[in-house]
């Protein structure tokens, strides 16, 4: 077996036992993600999902102008434009949910600085935070954010941030922000537990362009259909994507069958050995494990690529706490007749030696 860092730059759901989010939290997330990436023709028919399954008018109202502090004012703008032109339906069965209110707050600035940095300091686990290196910053943090815009009654704290979550989740290169707010929305009320399957859901439903750093799926790959046919050869949910082929010779005949494999956090394929062909995995997104038989297991990260010998005994998967992704082709071996590649599937790898690999 051999691990080898790309030097070139790939072109790069879920089943829980019980659900913990309720519908209105799931359709107010898919608006807020669908606002941050801009996508207005996805967004018209999900303002309407979430009309129709219990997001009141002033929720969503709330929920787009909080994000202009994330995503920007013209993404804000456009999902309120959004949102007006869906009511011109004028649908009876919609809720317009509690009038507006302006906050008292908003009358007194000292106010505002106070239970914004009293709002920011729950966000963080209790223990304040001030950003000196930018004073000013420091202020619109507090007073703005967690202080005007936080004090508004529409939508919850815990709310503010499954919409935070679920925007930051569809923007590239906010990684750390999001991992802050990922931490944030527990400590505003919800459980971890309906965080993580939040970003099950942005995943499944092509919502998430997050990246390996925030142990999610990263968005660019598709994450395909549950891998329904070989199920009973892995622990936890797996999903298939067949790719184009990859074409390794001019003349158009050395073509080379790839799959895209996405693993849950936790789930991994059982013990088996190749026969007839190499298997070569490459990394695009999250963190895995790779181990043969007899050798201690090792890390995957995105951009290794794993060149596993015909007839070695071997496991794959995601780590305990990321999802995973690789693309997966096999390369037929000098000599073998045509029809003999096979995969000959063995034990599964136990919960205890799975995990050990974490301590």
């Amino acid at each position: 077996m051999k691990i080898i860092p790309l030097l070139i730059t790939f072109a790069m759901s879920m089943n829980m036992s019980a659900q913990t989010l309720n519908k209105r939290q799931l359709h107010l997330a898919t608006c807020a993600a669908l606002e941050a990436n801009g996508d207005l023709q996805r967004l018209r028919p999900a303002v309407k999902d979430a009309l129709n399954n219990g997001v009141s008018v002033n929720e969503l109202k709330e929920a787009f102008s909080q994000l202009y502090a994330y995503t920007g004012f013209p993404r804000s703008l456009n999902a309120l434009g959004v949102l007006d032109k869906v009511l011109e339906e004028k649908n009876p069965n919609w809720v317009t949910g509690a009038e507006w209110q302006k906050p008292e707050v908003w009358d007194n600035a000292g106010a505002a600085l106070k239970l914004g940095a009293d709002v920011q300091t729950q966000l963080c686990g209790g223990k304040p935070f001030t950003y000196d290196f930018c004073p000013q910053n420091d202020y619109y943090l507090k007073s703005h954010l967690f202080g005007d815009i936080f004090a508004g009654k529409a939508l919850s704290a815990a709310d503010r941030e499954i919409v935070t979550v679920a925007a930051l989740s569809a923007l590239e290169g906010v990684a750390p922000q999001l991992a802050a707010h990922k931490a944030g929305a527990v400590n505003m009320g919800n459980t971890k537990e309906q965080v993580d399957e939040l970003c099950a859901f942005l995943s499944k439903n092509g919502l998430s362009k997050c990246d390996a750093a925030t142990d999610a799926v990263a968005g660019q790959w598709p994450q395909g259909a549950p891998n329904v046919n070989y199920a009973k050869f892995f622990i936890g949910n797996s999903y298939l994507h067949q790719v184009k082929p990859v074409n390794l010779g001019a003349d158009e005949k050395t073509v080379l069958p790839t799959a895209n494999v996405t693993f849950e956090p936790g789930c991994r394929n059982n013990w088996h050995i190749h026969h007839g062909a190499r298997q070569v995995l490459i990394c695009v997104s999250g963190k895995g494990w790779y181990q043969e038989w007899g050798k201690k297991a090792i890390e995957l990260k995105p951009g290794d690529v794993v060149d596993i010998p015909e007839g070695v005994k071997h496991w794959h998967g995601a780590q305990k706490d990321s999802w995973f992704q690789h693309l997966a082709t096999h390369v037929e071996v000098p000599n073998t007749a045509p029809g003999k590649e096979a995969n000959e599937w063995l034990e599964p790898v136990s919960d205890a030696d799975y995990n050990q690999l974490s301590k």
